[in-house]
Formats: structure tokens, sequence, C-alpha cells
């Protein structure tokens, strides 16, 4: 894990396609920009966390939807 201190306004640069910002800090909460490809997926891992735990409760989760939240357009044939 890379850990790293930033002031707002500055960025990190992951691979060639994706560019994290630090938008704001205020007491304990940082706001983050996020740019990346469409075909990147990009989800907090609460929700993430959230989807697999009612997936669980519900016995299933269509794997269509999963492969879509997870933007793993490999085994997915929903579009975009």
């Amino acid at each position: 894990m890379l850990i790293v201190s930033r002031k707002p306004g500055t960025a990190l640069l992951i691979g060639d396609h994706v560019r994290i910002e630090i938008l704001g800090i205020a007491g304990n909460q940082v706001k983050l920009g996020i740019e990346a490809p469409r075909e990147i997926a990009v989800l907090r891992s609460e929700v993430l966390d959230t989807i697999r735990a009612n997936a669980a409760a519900a016995g299933q989760i269509p794997e269509q939807i999963l492969n879509r939240l997870l933007n793993n357009p490999a085994n997915s044939s929903v579009d975009h």
C-alpha cells in the first residue's frame, strides 16, 4: 500500500488513465475527484460490500448485474 500526504489541489495518477485529485479537506473528511475511463469500475468499497451482503442474504445475485457493477465487460452482456 502506498501512503502519501497531499494538499488540496494536488493529484495522484494511476497508470495513464486514472487521476485522483484532492478537492478539499475539512475536519476528518477528504473530498476526492476521480477521473477514469468508463470501462474502469470506480466503486466505494462499502457499496460493493453491501451489494455482496444483500446478494448473500437473498441467496444469489444475477451474475450479469454483478459483472456490470464490477465493470467486467468480458463477462457482462449489459451495455454501459
